[in-house]
């Protein structure tokens, strides 16, 4: 079977590295609204790709998340005078609704952003400890792309062609236009987590590093218990779990699509992988391929 592959734009054999298996990580929706039909349209094609490769007799782990806590859901829940869990599990419900009117099956897992809070403070702290993020006076924390080799070459636009339209918002204190945010300090009233850098919420970029890392790869455990809480509750959540058999396997990723992998992969902005691997698929770095 050939698939378009998105780094090197042409066709290629899809060979997986584990004999019989694929791992998917597919990028789920932000839920603060009812899904659209430019939402439906990577459900249904990933549904069918995993239909077509289960048909084909292939064992395959899907993994699609959900993004629970985010600035959009933040500003709805504030409109309808409500929290951000209400907002994010009102729409999580419309969104079965509307998946399973399009016949779209369910994933294996479907993990949530705010389940992997210690993970994505794990991520970040690593990635400031190797100077590739930093954070600022306000407690944000920034990635800082000019540390990344090849960022945008998935989307074959080089670095300095994105930094030209690149800009730095009032209230940014991020020192290149082209940083973006990993960490957001919370502002009065909102929901936070507490973090080595004050309080906060995660960034739109990191979640599904972390999701995918704890549900597709074999990566360690994280050492850091997050605490979520409003101004009116408090929720404390720790991990206990180890990685099963079923979630052991490196994988390679594609943007917010990840394929699985036996070796590891050294991929932007999770820093655990460090080694290339090799396979008949060029490592990508920034978008999903499609399937052809």
């Amino acid at each position: 079977m050939q698939v378009f592959n998105t780094l090197t734009r042409k066709k290629e054999e899809l060979v997986p590295q584990t004999p019989g298996e694929f791992k998917i990580y597919c990028c789920g929706p932000t839920v603060y609204n009812y899904i659209h039909i430019g939402n439906s349209r990577p459900l249904c094609v990933f549904d069918v790709f995993r239909r077509y490769l289960e048909y084909r007799g292939y064992k395959v782990t899907f993994v699609q998340n959900f993004t629970d806590i985010d600035d959009k859901i933040i500003k709805r829940a504030n409109e309808e005078g409500t929290d951000y869990k209400t907002i994010s599990e009102k729409y999580i419900e419309e969104y079965w609704k509307d998946a399973d009117g399009l016949n779209v099956r369910r994933a294996d897992i479907h993990p949530k952003a705010t389940e992997v809070m210690d993970e994505i403070i794990d991520i970040i702290q690593t990635l400031i400890d190797k100077g590739h993020a930093y954070v600022v006076e306000n407690g944000d924390v920034y990635f800082v792309t000019s540390s990344c080799r090849g960022y945008g070459k998935l989307s074959h636009q080089p670095l300095d062609e994105l930094q030209a339209g690149a800009r730095i918002n009032i209230g940014e204190l991020k020192k290149e236009p082209m940083d973006f945010a990993l960490w957001k300090a919370a502002k009065p009233g909102e929901p936070y987590w507490e973090s080595p850098w004050g309080h906060g919420r995660p960034g739109w970029h990191i979640e599904c590093s972390a999701m995918n890392r704890r549900y597709v790869t074999s990566a360690r455990p994280s050492t850091f218990t997050a605490v979520a809480r409003t101004s009116s509750s408090r929720t404390t959540r720790t991990r206990s779990r180890s990685p099963s058999a079923a979630t052991t396997r490196r994988s390679r990723t594609t943007g917010c699509t990840t394929a699985s992998s036996t070796s590891t992969t050294r991929r932007c902005p999770s820093p655990r992988a460090t080694s290339s691997w090799s396979a008949k698929w060029p490592r990508n770095t920034g978008m999903s391929s499609s399937v052809s």
